[in-house]
């Protein structure tokens, strides 16, 4: 069975929602998804073995959490080129956070994007949880179709 790590850090839980609600459209393909909090990723062997991976943060200042910060530095060791990722994230005011992600994702480790960063202000709001879900649904069925 194929599968999945979504990752996130989060300073107020909504990060945290809206990968519980990706990692959920992720297993409705079929695909089995793992939620981890960043600050429990400890070493690059904690990243291995996953077709696809999601990482998210909160925008916090401008910038991305240092959790997140720590996690792409570990998954920068690993062979990504070519697995299927994606980049999320709840934000106040600005929103960077998940467009950094997932430059990095794409531009540095070389990985299969899926659409866009999904960027939300919650996963309660304006339909929040659906399109999170609706995130994980593109991550899985890229999956299942590699």
């Amino acid at each position: 069975m194929a599968k999945a790590l979504v990752i996130f850090t989060s300073r107020t839980g909504q990060t945290q929602n809206i990968a519980e609600f990706i990692a959920e459209g992720i297993r409705f393909c079929g695909v089995d998804a793992k939620v981890a909090n960043a600050n429990q990723v400890q070493k690059e062997e904690d990243l291995q073995g996953y077709d696809a991976y999601v990482f998210g943060s909160a925008t916090y200042h401008g910038e991305m959490m240092q959790a997140m910060k720590t996690v792409l530095f570990l998954a920068a060791k690993l062979a990504l080129e070519g697995k299927v990722g994606g980049a999320f994230g709840a934000f106040g005011w600005s929103g960077e956070a998940p467009d950094r992600i997932y430059e990095t994702m794409e531009n540095i480790f070389k990985m299969d994007m899926v659409g866009t960063p999904l960027r939300l202000k919650s996963s309660s709001l304006q339909g929040g949880s659906r399109m999170a879900q609706d995130y994980g649904k593109a991550i899985g069925e890229r999956i299942t179709t590699k």
